[in-house]
């Protein structure tokens, strides 16, 4: 309502006039140079597009043309729908078109009036509340709207196909977004998310498998692992509405089987040997970070037999497990391991990690963190070494050393994904006032409101979700597991518009010093968990957090 925007709207508009103009040139490169994301995945076919774009509320992308200005009269034709092929057919959806553009700037005015406003920050930060919003905005950029007004669009098997009664999406960055992006759109904004899984169904059905990094409709196979999986099975487990169960997991499962990328020797083997491709680690403990989530989508839908055979295949990364060493290390199909052994060297693109080291790699197993103690044979031993993650020299060994391994504390690298779990490996271990320090320090440090704000690249809006869901207290560890593991909030109070009304969450007591969660109450009653299920979440209430400057353990 008009008081709501007054109170929030220096926040907004702040948001909105400084990354309005240029967003997505922003939200892809730190450096201020255009993105030329489409020209570096379809160089090889000669198709050159405009590096620039203006994404509207719904994330949709317009051509930015030498007249574009944000808030002008002036609107290039929707030429990127015209350069991969979708024919405007009908002269009515010519017209239509030609008005949604026309109106693009009262768009991004309701963005600042209703989709920023689904999420209400209190506190005494002020910067904190512009980082905030800033964030927010940048997780509703993409996944980008891809269809004609009429509903029409371009598969990824090259064919033109009739409006499927959803809207059609792509740019899905599905590595990084997997992560916290997905799960946080699924939060408040799961009227959309049904139209992107239905989207990702349509994809596999084209394509043979559920997309990977699609853009412009086409399959870029960018990264590693099958994170459409991840995001498929998170809807299932969570029951997203609008969304065929039965046929989800039908893609789902034939993702999982499907040979390519990998899997293959996955299966033939038991893991990616370090002989048969590059990044072979990587590749394997990805894959079985989305067997975990197969296996969640499986029980949720009473299929036993399925959810022990990928809750199985997800313990692979275990055979890179080395007890001598304490690292997730290269083993190759004689299963020798990977001599010499450097847990700081990194070879980006060729050697056993993507884009990361050993250290960073051996927390890579949300899935199963448990089976992870079982490495370490204790916890204690187990959080020993998680210490040591954050206390050695943040020094990266190699000629070839990955740039995308930045936002260091230690050997924990902020500024890429495979990182954005570790801070709240402690909670789940036992020790969450370890998590509660590690979380402040990454929001505080690694994240401020100029322009080069990121530790890293932004992922088409990870880096930002992750500050979303940290800051409001809150983050999904083990992918499609339901479960939203405690940290430390920043704000004193969060109200979200949720499927069930409002759900809000409330700090007592809280300031930098303190930190630590004492207590906690749910909708009045004491809660002696260190997690909040989606369920939860979602139908509206009340998580009341009781904060203070001594460690204190709740659960």
């Amino acid at each position: 309502d008009d008081n709501e925007t007054e109170i929030h709207g220096e926040y907004i508009l702040d948001v909105l006039n400084s990354f309005g103009k240029h967003a997505f040139e922003r939200i892809c490169r730190r450096d201020k140079q255009p993105c030329h994301y489409a020209q570096h995945f379809h160089g090889s076919a000669a198709r050159k597009y405009q590096p620039c774009y203006l994404p509207d509320v719904a994330g949709r992308i317009f051509c930015k043309g030498a007249a574009f200005l944000h808030g002008s009269k002036q609107f290039a034709y929707d030429a990127a729908a015209e350069r991969n092929g979708v024919a405007h057919r009908a002269a009515d959806n010519e017209r239509n078109t030609g008005i949604y553009l026309q109106h693009g700037a009262v768009d991004v005015e309701t963005f600042g009036k209703v989709q920023l406003h689904k999420i209400k920050v209190e506190g005494k930060d002020e910067v904190a509340k512009k980082i905030f919003y800033t964030a927010l905005y940048h997780t509703m950029i993409a996944p980008s709207e891809f269809c004609d007004a009429n509903g029409d669009y371009r598969g990824a098997d090259g064919e033109v196909h009739s409006n499927p009664g959803h809207k059609t999406y792509t740019t899905y960055s599905l590595w990084d977004t997997y992560r916290a992006a997905m799960p946080l759109l699924t939060i408040f904004q799961p009227e959309r998310m049904s139209e992107m899984v239905n989207t990702m169904l349509n994809i596999c059905d084209e394509q043979g498998r559920l997309p990977v990094w699609h853009l412009w409709g086409c399959e870029t196979d960018c990264m590693v692992g099958n994170p459409g999986v991840i995001s498929v099975a998170d809807a299932v487990v969570k029951g997203v509405e609008g969304v065929d169960m039965e046929r989800a997991f039908e893609a789902v499962k034939r993702t999982s089987m499907h040979p390519g990328r990998g899997n293959g020797e996955r299966m033939e083997y038991g893991y990616i040997p370090t002989d048969k491709m590059h990044e072979a680690v990587a590749k394997d403990m990805e894959f079985a970070i989305a067997d975990g989530a197969a296996a969640a989508a499986a029980r949720a839908l009473g299929k036993n037999a399925d959810a022990q055979y990928f809750e199985e295949r997800s313990h692979s990364y275990r055979n890179y497990f080395d007890p001598t060493t304490g690292f997730i290390r290269g083993l190759d199909s004689r299963r020798e391991w990977r001599t010499p052994f450097d847990p700081y060297f990194s070879s980006h693109g060729n050697g056993d990690y993507c884009e990361g080291n050993a250290w960073q790699y051996t927390w890579l197993v949300p899935q199963d963190v448990e089976g992870l103690v079982g490495c370490y044979g204790s916890r204690s031993k187990t959080i020993e070494k998680l210490d040591s993650l954050f206390a050695v020299s943040s020094d990266i060994t190699g000629e070839n050393a990955s740039p995308d391994i930045s936002g260091l504390i230690g050997q924990y690298a902020h500024g890429n994904e495979p990182s954005h779990h570790i801070t709240y490996l402690y909670t789940m271990l036992g020790e969450p006032w370890k998590s509660a320090d590690r979380v402040r320090e990454v929001l505080s440090v690694l994240y401020h409101d100029r322009e080069d704000g990121l530790s890293g690249n932004e992922d088409v809006g990870q880096m930002s979700a992750w500050y979303i869901m940290s800051a409001m207290g809150i983050y999904e560890v083990e992918p499609a597991g339901g479960r939203y593991w405690f940290g430390s909030p920043i704000f004193d109070e969060v109200t979200l518009k949720v499927a069930g009304g409002e759900f809000r969450i409330v700090a007592e007591n809280n300031s930098a010093e303190n930190r630590y969660i004492q207590r906690v109450w749910l909708n009045g009653a004491e809660h002696a968990l260190p997690y909040l299920t989606h369920e939860e979440l979602v139908r509206g209430g009340e998580l009341r957090f009781e904060m203070g400057a001594e460690p204190a353990l709740w659960y």
